[in-house]
């Protein structure tokens, strides 16, 4: 028999070992009635996703230092091409737009653009918010804009305990859009990854990674409405059964639990939540308006891994009722990648970003 050529073997190895994304796409299971496809792939790092003043979908691209345009000019549920929009950033991570601006949440800095929509580029690039807290355990800055125009920006902390030096760690700041005036608006927010403002009452709301090493089910992350001036609890303490439960690792600064601000809805520890959006399009099911969209990246440090996919969280009279599964396969299904964002697109589709970018519609 003839030997096959080394790099032919090689060849055949990798085909049988690292099947395609599209190959792996029929593993997410979704409700009956929706179908999942992918919009772009390969599509490393991939993480927080907007929409251009034309509907054209953008995603950060940490890991390259860039911000990518998918256009889906022809409407076929497919990205036409991976078009460059700004490069040469530092770990880009959250993307805003404002009164045609294009805003980059980066690891030290806040930075907003001239954006064209025809041509999907940024330019005049300028840093707006200097020297924000760069480095740590959580390196990711996301950034959202209230219906009054008030620019938000999270940073999480920069440990698993720890007692901050800068008071912008595990807060979400508030700054003018132009950068200035900036005030702490919360505090206590160990990583609040995800913001995303409620479409009816303009609410803030936030997905939040509480610490680790406190066994596979405490303390819980959460997702929560966020209060102007409150505490939410970390270092000292935690959020656990609806009840405020002091962290025995910490043994200064006890005394503030008192007031610190139970959150919205608790999570299983160690989902992970990141990227949350607001269900305001009509092309899924009535049960479906109003409802949030959360990401669950999934744990790294449970006996049993637990997140991993996309859920969603109905409202009623305001208030959030229990996670519901949405979107799963990520890790059962052997699915490469983990959720990250999601996002209502125009047509009413749901964007997932995961090592790909995915396209939930309803037909």
């Amino acid at each position: 028999m003839p030997r096959r050529p080394l790099s032919l073997v090689i060849a055949l190895v990798v085909v049988l070992l690292v099947p395609s994304v599209q190959a792996q796409q029929g593993k997410i299971t979704v409700p009956p009635g929706f179908q999942v496809d992918v919009f772009a792939a390969p599509l490393a790092s991939a993480r927080f996703m907007t929409l251009d003043p034309a509907g054209t979908l953008l995603v950060s691209l940490p890991r390259q230092g860039r911000v990518v345009a998918l256009p889906d000019d022809n409407r076929d549920g497919r990205a036409d091409a991976t078009l460059t929009v700004a490069d040469g950033l530092e770990l880009p991570h959250g993307l805003a737009f404002h009164d045609g601006h294009l805003y980059v949440a980066e690891g030290g800095a806040v930075k907003r653009f001239r954006y064209d929509a025809a041509s999907r580029k940024a330019s005049e690039g300028r840093v707006i918010v200097p020297n924000l807290p760069a480095g740590g355990n959580h390196w990711t800055r996301t950034v959202v804009f209230a219906r009054d125009g008030g620019m938000f920006v999270a940073v999480g902390s920069s440990c698993n305990v720890c007692e901050e030096r800068d008071r912008r760690r595990a807060a979400i700041t508030r700054y003018n859009a132009d950068g200035s005036g900036d005030t702490l608006f919360a505090t206590g927010l160990r990583n609040a990854v995800g913001l995303a403002v409620h479409p009816g009452t303009g609410a803030l709301w936030a997905t939040v990674n509480e610490r680790d090493w406190r066994g596979d089910d405490l303390p819980p992350d959460y997702v929560t409405t966020i209060e102007r001036g409150r505490f939410y609890g970390w270092p000292p303490c935690f959020a656990a059964g609806g009840r405020v439960v002091p962290d025995p690792d910490v043994k200064a600064g006890a005394d503030r639990c008192a007031s610190m601000a139970l959150p919205a809805l608790e999570i299983q520890a160690h989902s992970a939540p990141l990227g949350l959006a607001f269900y305001t399009a009509r092309q899924f099911p009535a049960e479906y308006h109003g409802n949030l969209f959360v990401a669950y990246h999934g744990s790294w440090n449970r006996s049993v891994p637990t997140g991993y996919k996309v859920v969603r969280i109905p409202f009623a009279d305001g208030k959030p009722g229990r996670p519901q599964d949405f979107a799963t396969g990520w890790i059962h299904g052997g699915l490469p990648g983990r959720p990250v964002d999601v996002l209502v697109a125009p047509d009413g589709a749901l964007f997932i970003s995961a090592e790909a970018i995915y396209r939930v519609t309803y037909r």
